[in-house]
């Protein structure tokens, strides 16, 4: 099968079009015939090297986490069978004609391919977020890139609990935050008085979903750290700050996701099998100005 693999740490000139033997699945995986991949910012910190540390990769390496597709082939003991439409997370990246997957479920018909590729790691890391918050309703939450991807899940999800949400977005997002249902508020200088005037009761927890150095000053909104949660500036480590990065990938996960009948929106797609339009998606998601998620889909 075709692949786009790295076998070196770099820019995203490292990335190649490869023929690998397909994978086989074993018990309580399916084999999925992508259609479409989602894009992430882990992608290209894997690729340049910037989590080596923490996540060293064995090469070569097939990128991306999340995928949508029919099932190919099956392992044993799985629900699934030959021609299902799935969605869900790879197990063996999903940047390749077909992939493995153990935590998937079926795609709903109302799903596009890439809508269903954008679901599961910006749904589930705005749920677990949440829940490790303990929003409750009644209860007010500053998301800092509430126009995001994670944020925008969040922000639904928080506003459908009953919380108050001031959403935080760049001055072209802020009509799209506030139909999301939170109070829109812009980025930039002087942003916590603008806070504390939409939000006069004062604010119970803030979760960072953009990593713009917003840290400090959220503290000070807060008046502790006891309920801040940053998802994207690394700086909280050396600030004694939380910083939320483990998730639960199960099919649970994704059927609550599939329930809450989220709004999605969608960035730019590239070829999932050209190598030059994947170097493209990565230069894209660097700049975070996408404007939606990227997503490399079939032809």
């Amino acid at each position: 099968m075709r692949a786009i693999t790295i076998t070196q740490y770099g820019e995203p000139d490292v990335l190649r079009l490869a023929e690998v033997p397909a994978p086989e699945p074993g018990p309580g995986q399916v084999r999925v015939a992508v259609k479409a991949a989602g894009v992430n910012p882990i992608d290209w910190k894997l690729r340049s090297g910037a989590m080596a540390e923490a996540r060293p990769l064995e090469f070569p390496h097939i990128l991306g986490l999340e995928l949508a597709g029919v099932v190919d082939a099956v392992g044993e003991g799985t629900e699934f069978a030959v021609g299902d439409e799935v969605f869900g997370w790879s197990d063996t990246g999903a940047y390749a004609e077909y992939a493995l997957a153990t935590n998937v479920i079926r795609k709903p018909a109302g799903l596009s391919w890439s809508e269903a590729a954008a679901l599961p790691i910006a749904g589930e890391t705005a749920l677990r977020v949440l829940g490790e918050l303990e929003v409750k309703p009644g209860e007010t939450i500053v998301i800092h890139g509430a126009s995001g991807q994670v944020g925008r899940v969040a922000t639904q999800a928080a506003v459908a609990l009953g919380a108050t949400v001031v959403g935080l977005a760049g001055a072209s997002s802020l009509d799209e935050v506030k139909a999301l249902g939170a109070l829109p508020v812009q980025y930039g200088d002087g942003w916590v008085s603008r806070v504390r005037s939409v939000a006069p009761g004062g604010v119970d927890a803030v979760f960072d979903a953009a990593g713009f150095g917003v840290l400090g000053d959220s503290v000070d909104l807060l008046g502790s750290s006891d309920r801040l949660i940053t998802i994207a500036d690394p700086a909280a480590f050396a600030q004694g700050l939380r910083f939320s990065a483990s998730g639960s990938e199960t099919a649970a996960v994704l059927e609550d996701l599939v329930s809450r009948e989220l709004k999605i929106k969608l960035g730019s797609s590239y070829g999932l099998a050209d190598v030059a339009e994947v170097a493209e998606a990565h230069r894209e998601s660097v700049t975070g100005h996408a404007g939606g998620k990227i997503t490399l889909v079939t032809n």
